[in-house]
Formats: C-alpha cells, structure tokens, sequence
C-alpha cells in the first residue's frame, strides 16, 4: 500500500505540473524564451543522468541480467523513436491556421500518450524502491516543466483558448495516473521490472534526441556556455542523488 500511495500521489503532483503552462499567460516573452532553452538543457541533463546513474544501474542491481537490461534499454529508445515518427507532433512544415490546429490536436495525443507510458514506467520503479522511484520522478519532472510551457503555447497560439487549453493539458497529463496504476494492478500477476530498463531508454531518446538538438546548435559561446552548464547540473542533480543513496 506505501509504492500504491506514492504512485498516486507522486502521479497526482505530476498532472499538476501541467498548470505550469498557464505561466505563459504572465511571463514577458522575451524572458521565456530566455528560460526556456537553459530549462531544456537541465532537462535533457536529468533524463539522461537518471536513467544512466539510477534506472539501469537499479535494474541491474534487482537481478536482471546485463543482456536482459540493456536489451529493454535499447527496445525502450526504439518503440519512442517509432512513436514520434508515427505521431510527428513536433514538426509542422507549413505555417498556416490549418496546420497549427491538427497540430495542437496531435500534441494533445502525444502527451497523453507519453505521460501514460511515463506513468507505467515510474510506477514500476516505486515497485522496486522508493528511493528509486523518487529520483525517477524528479528527472521525469525535470522534463515536463519546459514541454508543458512549450504545449501550452502552441495550444494557445494554434487558436484555442487559454481556459479551454489549461484544461485538456491537465487532462493529458492524468493519463500518468492511468499508467500508473495499470503498473500497480498489474504488477500483482507479472514481473513489471522490465520496465525500469525500458523507461531508461524511454528517457535515453528523449534527452539525446529531441532536447539535446534543441540546444546545442547555437553560434553564441556565451549561450552555449550556459546551456551546457544546465546540462551538466542535471546530470550533476541526479549524481548528487546517487551518491546520496549510497
């Protein structure tokens, strides 16, 4: 009953973080677009420092052979490549009202779909250890922030209204309750840990592919500078946690 308290609760305060989009409406553009990058740098720095530093090396410690693990990390990065390129809800190559509307539609769908397939996975690492779980969480967390700031504004700029956007933005991110307690329910009929090693790919392809790419192809070395600084706090937030573990 503790992990099922967790899983809800940590589930619940993650849908939560979809409100944080609403803070488009007050931040001046100009510094959004400053926090924005460096939010994504920390971002793409904690997926990727927590599914190397925590998630393997836990799937690893809990019996799972060395195979077995990396295998479900690489099957992990494959089925979220397959994912983006069936759904492409991050590209739109033409500009027009017609193309942002089923644009924002498919956003919609692909969170919903990525935050149950998130919800699946930190419910399995609640499962395994707590403690696991928790690092789990914040590095998931970590990535939410900007993507819902980012959601958020193409909803609002694809024509919908800010009420109506806020609330199927929340609605979506529900959907990591819903994996979560799949997880629960079904980790009482089958061995759910693979999909610690799965989630780790999961977080792999995210960081390197779609949030690494958004920052590391600036001409300024200042602000290169500070995105790799983001980056490296990341990756240096969930080592501190690893450590701390120990």
């Amino acid at each position: 009953m503790e992990a099922l308290a967790w899983i809800v609760g940590s589930s619940l305060l993650m849908s939560a973080i979809a409100l944080i989009g609403s803070l488009t409406l007050v931040i001046p553009e100009k510094l959004l677009q400053r926090l924005m990058l460096p939010l994504v740098a920390f971002a793409a720095g904690s997926l990727i420092g927590g599914a190397l530093l925590h998630m393997v090396p836990g799937s690893l410690v809990h019996g799972r052979s060395h195979v077995a693990t990396f295998l479900w990390v690489l099957a992990g990065f494959v089925v979220f490549f397959a994912l983006e390129q069936l759904l492409h809800w991050h590209h739109c190559h033409r500009a027009s009202a017609q193309c942002k509307k089923p644009l924002s539609y498919l956003i919609l769908i692909g969170d919903g779909l990525h935050n149950f397939l998130g919800g699946l996975a930190v419910a399995s690492t609640f499962l395994i250890d707590i403690r696991l779980g928790i690092t789990t969480w914040l590095a998931a967390a970590a990535h939410e922030v900007p993507q819902e700031l980012g959601d958020f504004a193409v909803l609002v700029h694809g024509g919908w209204a800010k009420g109506r956007a806020l609330l199927y933005n929340v609605l979506s991110a529900l959907t990591f309750l819903v994996g979560g307690l799949v997880t629960y329910t079904l980790s009482a009929e089958i061995d759910v840990s693979f999909l610690l090693p799965f989630a780790a790919g999961n977080f792999l392809y995210i960081g390197a592919s779609d949030l690494v790419p958004e920052v590391n192809k600036h001409e300024n070395a200042a602000t290169n500078a500070v995105h790799l600084g983001a980056f490296v706090l990341g990756v240096a937030l969930m080592a501190a946690i690893a450590h701390g573990g120990h």
